[in-house]
């Protein structure tokens, strides 16, 4: 549909961020004119008073270049094929590394100052928009180089994340996939938009074949790929070599201030539970009614799917009537966000795909959708409106400085908005076949997030050791590693094909290392945020509420514990999989 002809109360209002195009030039004409004064505190920032000159101005220019950047992005997201947005894109990227180039100098200077020094400002009340920046270079003197050194790491950005784009390019332009037969030897097309479709087939067959050829097709490209991957991982250890950390898991977790207990505590948790998911697989395979289950009917639908379609009107009162027991402030600023076009609902031609919440400091967050009316769509609409309230209640409460919050957090709030609709459908279900439905819901998501990600967290970490310590990095070794531990995370229970070998392969988030455990921690922390709330417990409630405030004010397993979450505790793991647990009963009384 041309994007002409979608009604305008369905399309996000980007004015708040630029009246039109003329406004997002006078500002870009004003960074590019201006950033350079900031090079007149080189040399120079030794004293109170340059610092905080040099500090505004600098929070000046970029909380202008961030805005420039997140509206172009926003305008070429909404229609990819309009050649001016995807210009104006281009040339604040490129503004934004020449930039990040010239101001490396500040960073520099900053960590010559003794750490006395630093504290005196950080206790300042003039720099109190930048008492953590100050503690921040503290923490990270032993990791800087020297101001000559940083300049020239800055121009680095511009080709170390390539390995990301060439295997974006691979996975769009240069996989070809063996077309498949079902059951009765009907040949279909394959191809990445319609795997999630046949791999939910109640054609057994045609499940199998579309996992074959799947992930055979970047076996096909086994080398090729798995040398882009090593490329990835040599960036990886360059610079956690270069800034002087033991390893690249060291440096990730150091970069985001998690303790690397949690990720171990993590991996360990979910190794020693593997016993609650076998239990979901084999009242999965008793649904199927197969003797055996397979790795590629983990997707098989175990019930029918709820044929009511959803108007996005709908679907909001939904959400809304879901989350009240956030509290009518949260659901007044969810009916503002709606009322004033913070979403951009249906699909047009030319629009990115999937769905996404962002936004810049100062401005409403936004929301992209490709709203279809189905079930999922409804909890993909509660899942990015948690984001979004996250970021607004953070940017509400917080100075610029501080409103940020780092990745490790980033999933929970939507989460929790999906626990909470999961929670609310199966309290409204009217029979057993709908409350089948949503449990089922549940442990897909459990499946996917805890169990599939924690497992691909164990490959990545391995690959990157091995090329530290000099181990066998081929093709081949990768593939067996990653074959012997699905083997082990499935069990002996659950049949395995040859070609799940090459999985890997194909999994996009492998090119931001060590992102993809931050999922499995973020649905622990959700569950158990959501399972208390909808349980009644205030406290939870009150501390989960302060948490979407304090952007980054705490490291983020601190901020999880104001929300009364504790990574570092096995504990809590331990509950989570117990809730799980007794939700298995629930779901083995319903078949």
């Amino acid at each position: 549909m041309e994007r002409e002809k979608i009604e305008e109360k369905y399309k996000w209002d980007l004015t708040e961020y630029f009246k039109d195009l003329l406004s997002w030039q006078n500002m870009f004409d004003y960074v590019q004119n201006n950033y350079k004064e900031i090079l007149n505190f080189e040399h120079k920032l030794n004293n109170k008073n340059d610092i905080l000159l040099c500090l505004e101005k600098e929070s000046e220019i970029s909380s202008k270049l961030g805005l420039l950047y997140v509206y172009a992005s926003l305008k070429t997201k909404e229609n990819s094929t309009n050649s001016i947005y995807q210009n104006i894109l281009n040339k604040v990227e490129k503004l934004s590394v020449e930039i990040s180039e010239a101001y490396s100098f500040i960073d520099s200077e900053l960590n010559d100052l003794s750490d006395e020094y630093l504290k005196q400002l950080a206790k300042d009340v003039d720099f109190k928009n930048y008492d953590l920046y100050f503690l921040d270079i503290i923490k990270n003197k032993k990791h800087m180089l020297s101001k000559k050194e940083e300049k020239l790491l800055a121009k680095t950005g511009l080709f170390s994340g390539q390995f990301s784009s060439i295997f974006d390019k691979i996975d769009t332009a240069d996989i070809r996939f063996d077309d498949i037969l079902d059951s009765k030897g009907n040949s279909y097309k394959m191809n990445n938009s319609v795997y999630n479709r046949y791999s939910q087939s109640t054609d057994r067959t045609l499940r199998k074949n579309a996992f074959i050829s799947m992930n055979g097709a970047y076996g096909k490209l086994n080398q090729t790929i798995t040398e882009v991957y090593l490329g990835n991982i040599k960036s990886d250890c360059f610079y956690s070599q270069i800034r002087h950390f033991e390893s690249c898991l060291d440096a990730s977790m150091f970069a985001e201030d998690v303790d690397k207990n949690v990720y171990k505590t993590l991996v360990e948790s979910v190794n020693s539970n593997l016993g609650v998911f076998h239990k979901y697989f084999d009242l999965k395979r008793q649904i199927l009614g197969l003797d055996k289950i397979a790795i590629f009917d983990m997707r098989a639908p175990s019930c029918d799917s709820l044929e009511k379609a959803y108007s996005y009107e709908e679907a909001y009162d939904i959400v809304l009537d879901a989350l009240k027991v956030l509290g009518d402030d949260y659901i007044e600023i969810l009916k503002l966000a709606k009322e004033k076009r913070w979403i951009d609902v249906f699909t047009n031609d030319g629009k990115d795909t999937g769905a996404f919440s962002w936004g810049a400091y100062g401005k409403h967050p936004v929301v992209l959708l490709n709203y279809e009316s189905t079930i999922n769509d409804v909890f993909t609409l509660a899942h990015e409106l948690g984001h979004s309230m996250h970021t607004y209640f953070s940017n509400k409460s917080q100075v610029e400085q501080k409103a940020g919050y780092e990745i490790f957090v980033a999933e929970v709030a939507s989460t929790v908005n999906e626990m909470l609709l999961v929670n609310f459908f199966l309290s409204k279900a009217k029979n057993s076949q709908e409350k089948l439905y949503f449990l089922d819901y549940l442990f897909k998501m459990f499946y996917s997030t805890i169990f599939r990600q924690t497992l691909f967290a164990e490959f990545e970490e391995y690959a990157h050791n091995a090329y530290e310590n000099g181990d066998d990095t081929t093709a081949q070794a990768l593939n067996a590693y990653y074959y012997n531990l699905n083997k082990k995370y499935f069990g002996e229970n659950v049949e395995l094909v040859d070609e799940i070998k090459y999985e890997w392969s194909r999994i996009p988030h492998f090119y931001s290392s060590f992102y993809v455990y931050k999922y499995a921690t973020g649905l622990i922390s959700a569950f158990y945020i959501a399972n208390k709330i909808f349980s009644g417990d205030k406290e939870v409630l009150s501390g989960y509420r302060k948490f979407l405030s304090l952007g980054s004010t705490l490291d983020p397993v601190s901020l999880l514990k104001v929300a009364k979450v504790d990574l570092a505790q096995k504990s809590t793991f331990d509950y989570v999989f117990a809730e799980m647990d007794k939700l298995l009963q629930t779901y083995k009384s319903l078949i």
